[in-house]
């Protein structure tokens, strides 16, 4: 019979977000704890791997991962707030959600959010560290889905296709219609154009 981790095994905290250079949209963090017990194969830095194989790992994760927590900053508190900010409330947020909590962090990137936990930043851990893998996938299906949603209500912009990033597409719809209430207002290329 395999090892079974107590109450009291390390529990590790994988956190990455997605939509920190969209011009629309939320920002999205996820905190992920992955079973040992239960390994999923594939995990790997989302922007590496097909919508397709996204959306399978994403629903994996949520099957076999130990916890798994997320946090959705709008468009409206990342102009009050600034992108960073929001970025490193967003974390907090998606960790505090995890239950059990962990007994480590793993943070993409260089900006450690305000947490009263051990805590280690890795540039490019989504792709050396599972956990930050996975979070990385859980952040980046979650805000797709969520511009999708957008494009229902706002379908002349093609949130669908670039999900809010700054492509030649979006910038000339942005131009032609002016900015809808998923733009952020302090990102420059739709304060030059911004009617509200």
């Amino acid at each position: 019979m395999p090892d079974v981790p107590g109450p009291d095994a390390p529990r590790l905290a994988g956190v990455d977000e997605a939509g920190r250079g969209p011009l629309a949209g939320p920002v999205v963090a996820a905190a992920v704890i992955l079973d040992v017990q239960k390994p999923i194969h594939g995990l790997a830095d989302s922007k590496q791997l097909s919508a397709r194989r996204r959306e399978q790992l994403a629903a994996e994760i949520a099957e076999r991962a130990l916890c798994v927590g997320l946090a959705v900053i709008e468009a409206g508190e990342i102009d009050h707030i600034n992108i960073l900010q929001a970025t490193l409330k967003a974390m907090c947020l998606a960790v505090a959600e995890l239950s059990p909590q962990p007994t480590m962090v793993h943070i993409d990137g260089n900006q450690a959010p305000p947490l009263n936990l051990p805590l280690k930043t890795l540039i490019g851990g989504d792709r050396i560290d599972p956990a930050i893998g996975a979070a990385s996938i859980v952040a980046k299906v979650h805000r797709d889905r969520l511009m999708q949603d957008w494009h229902k209500h706002f379908p002349e912009y093609g949130f669908d296709r670039h999900k809010g990033y700054p492509t030649p597409a979006h910038l000339a719809a942005l131009k032609r219609f002016g900015p809808c209430p998923a733009h952020r207002q302090s990102f420059r290329p739709v304060a030059q154009l911004s009617l509200f």
